[in-house]
């Protein structure tokens, strides 16, 4: 015959912290109701179980092989319950690119986990171009499309380049309005100053003008140096729409360049319930109007 089991779990918690008080503050119960777990106890078994002193209680030596019995008992059970809880859930890799994981995946991402609790995330890196089935993964946001059968891609965001510079370093500078002008400022690259040059020929300029300016390997390298006031960068203006929303970055001239890119969503076709479920709540975090 087993004692009262929630006795027991008052008796374990108040044992352990030598203290009723704690003990209630552990369980979210008041002190009176653990004096009272106890005492029930106490009558099942006929004996006191604590010492009552004039600082607190102690625990009777009678009742100690109890209290580890049932500490040892209470914590397997607790890995065990853990350990089934995450066998019970379903387990998603995505794999995204840094600038779409800085700006719109992981800001969000707390949402999702609020209301998927059965589904665990797992970020990881992903590379511009790639393809899902290189990834391992169950789902890729990346730059450029992947037209492998069985895929499922859909279209996010558009690559259309634009000059931008933040309010701190247009402060006290004349405009930058023309091609001209733009073309004079402190210029900031993404990897390569190839972009610079597509957008100097695309405005009109003199052919062969070389672009100076450091040149960031990440573009959240880039866009830091930009929003920090270090010059005019070539920016995604669909990726960076908060920052252009909230006066980061100013948008100079409507000239633009990889105006035939785009950022996609990919997974598989036959893709699983978490999966499906993850795709759709990110659509909408990047256009609410897929809702």
């Amino acid at each position: 015959m087993l004692p009262p089991l929630g006795a027991l779990r008052v008796f374990e918690a108040a044992a352990r912290l030598a203290s009723f008080s704690r003990a209630a503050d552990e369980l979210h119960v008041t002190h009176a109701a653990v004096s009272h777990q106890i005492r029930q106890l106490e009558e099942w078994f006929g004996r006191p179980l604590f010492l009552r002193e004039k600082r607190g209680v102690r625990l009777a030596s009678e009742a100690e092989r109890l209290a580890e019995a049932l500490c040892a008992s209470f914590n397997r059970i607790a890995a065990e319950a853990e350990a089934l809880r995450r066998r019970t859930k379903s387990e998603i890799t995505v794999a995204c690119i840094p600038s779409i994981a800085t700006r719109w995946l992981i800001p969000a991402l707390s949402n999702f986990l609020a209301t998927h609790a059965d589904i665990m995330v797992k970020v990881v890196y992903a590379m511009a171009e790639q393809r899902l089935r290189e990834t391992g993964c169950d789902v890729l946001i990346t730059l450029g499309a992947d037209t492998s059968d069985g895929v499922l891609c859909t279209r996010l965001f558009s690559r259309v380049n634009k000059p931008v510079a933040s309010p701190r370093y247009l402060e006290g500078k004349s405009d930058l309005t023309s091609a001209e002008q733009i073309a004079t400022a402190d210029l900031l690259h993404d990897e390569t100053i190839t972009h610079w040059e597509q957008w100097f020929s695309k405005a009109g300029l003199l052919p062969g003008r070389a672009p100076t300016g450091p040149v960031f390997q990440d573009f959240n390298l880039l866009a830091t140096a930009a929003i920090a006031g270090h010059g005019v960068a070539l920016c995604p203006v669909e990726v960076c729409r908060r920052e252009i929303q909230n006066g980061d970055l100013i948008v100079l001239s409507d000239i633009s360049v990889l105006d035939t890119e785009s950022y996609f969503l990919i997974s598989k076709a036959s893709r699983q319930k978490a999966v499906a479920a993850f795709c759709d709540w990110f659509r909408q975090v990047v256009d609410p109007a897929t809702g």
